[in-house]
């Protein structure tokens, strides 16, 4: 996928803007827009919303560090994606928002558990310890999963507004 100067700029600055929102929203656990971005940038920029994904991911390793807990934002986010890449794009408009933000809340919910066999690989745990540690973080989970159905409601928001500054800037 070739890039063009303008959607590297884009693409970075929307990157960035995954990384502030979380920021923003750090001192709420596990509640935040990471998915309601990567839902809304693969709606609309398709195979090139990894762009952003991975800009966002990298600039949160060189703020808090490439250690152990960075490894898994290698996938997590991109599940997220292929989940969304999957979905026919005729769903129709008045299903969107519904199948958006259970996917968005699917994602939370099984966040620890796909973090999970990175964590028992490094830490050297056997599958009881693994699955030990995901019913720790279920709580977490389900917060994760349940503000992540509701900050869904804003996607097609995002969306809308993305494909309009698309429209009227795409030929800069």
């Amino acid at each position: 996928m070739k890039l063009t100067v303008r959607e590297i700029a884009v693409f970075g600055m929307l990157g960035a803007l995954m990384y502030a929102s979380k920021m923003a929203m750090e001192m709420l656990p596990n509640i935040h827009l990471l998915g309601v971005f990567t839902v809304a940038l693969t709606v609309v920029y398709r195979k090139k919303a990894l762009y952003p994904i991975y800009v966002f991911i990298i600039i949160t390793g060189l703020f808090f560090g490439f250690a152990t807990w960075w490894i898994p934002y290698l996938y997590i986010w991109t599940v997220l994606w292929a989940v969304t890449m999957l979905l026919p794009q005729n769903i129709p408009d008045r299903k969107k928002p519904i199948v958006y933000m259970l996917i968005c809340a699917a994602h939370g919910f099984l966040y620890g558990t796909m973090y999970a066999p990175t964590q028992a690989i490094l830490f050297g745990m056997d599958f009881r310890g693994m699955l030990a540690w995901i019913i720790a973080g279920l709580p977490f989970d389900f917060i994760h999963g349940i503000s992540n159905f509701f900050c869904g409601l804003l996607i097609l928001p995002i969306v809308k507004v993305i494909k309009c500054i698309e429209k009227y800037t795409s030929n800069f």
